[in-house]
This record gives structure tokens, C-alpha cells and sequence, in this order.
């Protein structure tokens, strides 16, 4: 069956034209295995910089730092000031040789500074000063004998004494800050250049400051360094895994695709007619459902091809058989001397040009059949309404010694089905005239439409009966293919195409129903007639009878 369906072509190439070359500048050849990479190391390198910037966590940890020095400091501050290291009539000052042995006596963590200022800024007490460690860096490593001593560097020597100055400075901002009152906390370098959290209480007698107390944690940059070595391993752990889903991503998602679209193109250049990946096929993953769905895609237009070529082949023959009798009896014609030979000629000529009349009107409706198939939504539709419908046209227009139609609805509900009233009241007219052009004059063509359940998928059900001489046994198939006639004597020649019957199969099997042919036998063994039974789907939305 020739089917008019619009199939989108790519441009061919030009003879001597090269194939365009994909591009190799890709991520092993594949532009969406380079995006997947791409897009998961973007991803990575984004949660790497955080993690290794850690801002938020460390703005909470130097907050939390701070907090905790501001507690000590408070506690220590309550305790010096309630000892007795306070000296002067009428004003209070700090004893510095008590304040010093307190400070050695009172617990100061490990890593933690502890000074004390007086009312001046003057520091009176040292932690660093008083305990038995040993403050200080590391030598470097012993110079081999001989070697002569480094040249001091004068800019690192300005730079360090710039340095220093601004952690003194920083620091005594910091004490005169605290010595109005308010507790300081602050992050800056210490003298040696090392960032620390300190915190600085004022230290009171009553309600008279005395000095400030000075803790100095130094800390923080160990700690963060030591979390970010934590970090690290799982760091290294999600890029491993990052780049392995990266590269299973490029295996079994990219390079599949890659083949199919390798596949497709040679079904492009007809090197191919369908594609087959046996082993995408067998996957049970989306890659599978493409490879499937194209292979199954390919194959149909593959078939669909064969039959629009079958189809040219078979419309060509049927058209040159009335073309070669036209063109013998035009030949002919001159050579006709009397009249009655003449007449015979031309009504031949005019058989044969209403047969091609047929033809063409046939192979015109058939053509057009899948277009206007796969252009109206299917939709439900009342199959009693509509072969009473089709039935009362044929009784409006009965003339004398026509077949009669007959309509025998014994379904009781009304049939909903799912389809297209326009092809399928052609499948029923075909039928229909079918069935009357084989009945005798005066009978009776009787269609009824019943529902059962011998086929659950198509339940309805649609007989058409005739009165005449039956079909062959070897032609019950056979009828329903392309330009297939076996028409009884004193039928008009060139009435009929031999397209009806075919048309009927491909409007009901792209419904989703079957028709067949079939011989209802009479009483004595013989053929009463012809039976054509159409078997079609419910709609979703119809009841069953109980």
C-alpha cells in the first residue's frame, strides 16, 4: 500500500563530496562525555574550594575560640582581683612579684598566653615570662663547618620590623580599648607574626580598674590545618568517585549514544536499512529503550519503504493494462471500416478509460489513507450510530433489483470504540458494496454487530453477510491483497480496482482490530454466502455487559 507520508530526508552529498568529519576535539570523541566530565569536575572543584576555604566554619571556630578565652580570662580576672597582690593607699595598684607567682600558680592552658597590664599599659606579668618552657621556634638545621654566615637581608629585616610594629601597635590599641571599661576580643598577629585570638578583661577591685588581663590563644591556624588534612582524604575519596562515575558515564552512556548516531547516519547514506546493536538492545536501561525503540523505527520505514515500492510496481502494472488496451484500439480504429466495429472499438476505449478512471481514484484514496490516518485523533465513537447511519444511506438510495442492507444491532448497549468515523465508515461502505456486488438481484447484504469475549482484546465484533456464490477456499487471504479481483459474470468491467479489500485491512489493523473472510455453509454441507467479520477494541471507557 502506498502510503503518503512525509519522511524528512538529509541533503545528499554531491558527487566527490566528502563525509563532514566529526569533530575530535572532545573528551574521548564524545562532546556529551566531555560535558558529563566537565559538568561533575565543576561540581567537585566548587565543593573543594569550599571545603578548603571553610569561612563560615572558620568565623564560627574563632567566635567560639573567643568565647571560650573570654570565660578563662573573666575567671582569672575575678580571681586576681580578689587576692591580695593590690598595693597603694588610697589607690589600689597590682603587686607585680604577686600578680607573677599567681599568674605561674593559676592554670594556663598549653598554647595560651596570659599578660597583665597595669592602669599605664605597662605589662607587669608574662605567662611566657614565668613558665618553665622555652618559647620559641626551632633552630635551623646546623650549617656544615667552613660554611661562612649568611649575609643578613636587609628587606626581610625591614619587613620583620615592620611586622612587629604593627602587631605592638594592634596590641596596645587593644589594652587601651579594655582599659576604658569594655572587654576586647580581637584576631591579630602576634609579635613572632602568627595570627592569634585574643581577648582582653579588664581587671577590677570593687569597681576600680586595676589593669587588663591579656589571653592569647595561638593556635587557630593548627587547628584549621589540621582539619583541612582531615578534609583531605575525603576529598581525594569524591574525586576518585567523581572521575570514576565521570568515565562509567562516558562508557555506557555517551559512547552507546555515539554508536547509534553512528548507526543512524549509515542508514542516512543507505549503507544500512535499519540499525541493529544487538548488545545495546539487551540492556534494561533507557540505552536499551532508544536502541530498541530506533531499531524497531528503522525497521518500519524499512518495511514501509518495500511496500511503497511494491505498491509503485503493482500501480504500474495495473495502469499499463488499461493503457496497452487503449493504446491496441487506437491503433486499431483507422483500420475499422464499418460501423458496428467502430461502435464495438469505442466502448471499449470507454471501458478502459473508466477502468483507469477506477484506478486512479483508487490509488489516490489509498495513497492518501496513512496521511489522513495519522491526522485525526482517535476518538470514542458510537459503532451503532454509525453503521445505522451508513445503513439508512443505502435504503434511501435503493433503486430496483439492488441488494438491500440490513442492520441487526443485538449488542443492546451502545458500542463505544476508539477510532476515526471517517476511515471506518470506509471500511464498512467497501464491505458493504463488496457484498452487494456479489449478491443476487433482490438480496439481501446483513450486517450485525455483537459483542463476546472470544477475543478480550476485540470484543466487538462486526458481521457482513451476502447471499452469493462464496469465496474460494484458496483466496480467503487472498482477497485482501492489492488489486486482487475475481468478480462474477455480468459485472461492469472496470468497476472495481481490486483496492477495497486492502484498504479495509489497513484502516482495521491501524485500529488495532482484524478482519477476515470466511464461507457460511448452508443446510445441505454447501456455500450459502460470504462472511466478512471485522473484530475491533472497546473504548477504555465502555462497559461490559454483565
Amino acid at each position: 500500500m502506498a502510503l503518503d507520508t512525509g519522511i524528512a530526508k538529509a541533503d545528499p552529498l554531491r558527487p566527490g563530496e566528502a563525509q563532514p568529519r566529526r569533530s575530535v576535539r572532545r573528551f574521548g570523541g564524545s562532546r556529551l562525555g566531555g560535558l558529563i566530565l566537565a559538568l561533575n569536575l565543576l561540581s567537585l572543584l566548587i565543593l573543594f574550594v569550599g571545603a578548603l576555604a571553610l569561612n563560615e566554619w572558620n568565623r564560627g571556630l574563632i567566635e567560639a575560640r573567643q568565647e571560650t578565652l573570654t570565660a578563662q580570662a573573666e575567671l582569672l580576672s575575678n580571681v586576681l582581683s580578689k587576692l591580695s597582690i593590690t598595693t597603694g593607699e588610697p589607690t589600689p595598684a597590682f603587686d607585680p612579684v604577686e600578680a607573677s607567682r599567681q599568674l605561674v600558680d593559676n592554670f594556663i592552658p598549653e598554647g595560651q598566653r596570659a599578660r597583665l597590664f597595669d592602669l599605664d599599659g605597662v605589662p607587669i606579668a608574662d605567662s611566657y615570662l614565668v613558665t618553665e618552657a622555652i618559647p620559641g621556634r626551632a633552630l635551623p638545621p646546623a650549617r656544615p663547618a667552613g660554611t661562612p654566615a649568611a649575609l643578613p637581608d636587609p628587606v626581610a629585616e625591614q619587613r620583620d620590623e615592620a611586622a612587629l610594629g604593627e602587631a605592638q601597635a594592634a596590641l596596645a590599641e587593644e589594652i587601651r580599648n579594655a582599659l576604658e571599661g569594655e572587654p576586647q576580643a580581637t584576631v591579630r598577629r602576634s609579635e613572632s607574626g602568627d595570627r592569634v585570638v585574643s581577648v582582653s578583661i579588664p581587671v577590677r577591685h570593687v569597681r576600680q580598674v586595676l589593669g587588663v588581663l591579656t589571653l592569647e590563644a595561638g593556635d587557630v591556624d593548627e587547628t584549621l590545618a589540621a582539619q583541612r588534612r582531615a578534609l583531605m582524604p575525603f576529598a581525594l575519596v569524591a574525586l576518585a568517585v567523581n572521575l570514576l562515575g565521570s568515565l562509567l558515564m562516558h562508557l555506557f552512556v555517551a559512547r552507546p549514544v555515539m554508536r547509534l548516531s553512528a548507526a543512524a547516519d549509515e542508514v542516512r547514506l543507505q549503507r544500512a536499512r535499519a540499525i541493529s546493536l544487538p548488545d545495546l538492545e539487551g540492556r534494561k536501561d533507557e540505552i536499551g529503550d532508544l536502541a530498541r525503540s530506533l531499531e524497531t523505527m528503522t525497521e518500519t520505514l524499512s518495511d514501509r519503504m518495500d511496500a511503497i515500492e511494491a505498491f509503485a510496481a503493482d500501480v504500474s502494472h495495473e495502469i499499463k493494462n488499461p493503457l496497452t488496451s487503449i493504446r491496441s484500439a487506437l491503433e486499431t480504429l483507422p483500420l475499422v471500416k464499418t460501423a458496428a466495429q467502430r461502435e464495438k472499438l469505442t466502448s471499449l476505449l470507454q471501458q478502459d478509460v473508466r477502468r483507469l478512471d477506477r484506478l486512479i481514484t483508487d490509488i489516490s484514496n489509498a495513497s492518501r489513507l496513512d496521511a489522513e490516518l495519522n491526522r485525526d485523533r482517535p476518538r470514542a465513537i458510537d459503532l451503532t450510530v454509525l453503521l445505522t447511519e451508513i445503513v439508512g444511506v443505502y435504503q434511501s438510495g435503493l433503486k430496483p433489483g439492488e441488494a438491500q442492507v440490513t442492520l441487526d444491532a443485538s449488542a443492546g448497549d451502545p458500542v463505544q470504540i476508539l477510532g476515526r468515523d471517517g476511515p471506518l465508515g470506509q471500511v464498512f461502505r467497501n464491505l458493504i458494496d463488496n457484498a452487494r456486488s456479489f449478491s443476487p438481484p433482490g438480496g439481501t447484504v446483513r450486517l450485525s454487530l455483537v459483542r463476546d469475549d472470544i477475543d478480550p482484546d476485540r470484543p466487538v465484533r462486526v458481521r457482513i453477510d451476502d447471499d452469493g456464490p462464496g469465496i474460494p477456499p484458496d483466496n480467503l487471504e487472498t482477497v485482501f491483497e492489492r488489486f486482487y479481483t475475481a468478480r462474477p459474470r455480468g459485472t461492469a468491467f472496470g468497476a472495481n480496482s481490486g483496492l477495497g479489500l486492502s484498504i479495509v485491512r489497513q484502516i482495521v489493523e491501524a485500529h488495532g482490530g482484524r478482519v477476515r473472510a470466511a464461507n457460511r455453509p448452508d443446510e445441505a454441507g454447501g456455500v450459502a454466502g460470504a462472511r466478512f467479520e471485522v473484530a475491533l477494541p472497546a473504548a477504555p471507557t465502555a462497559g461490559r455487559r454483565p
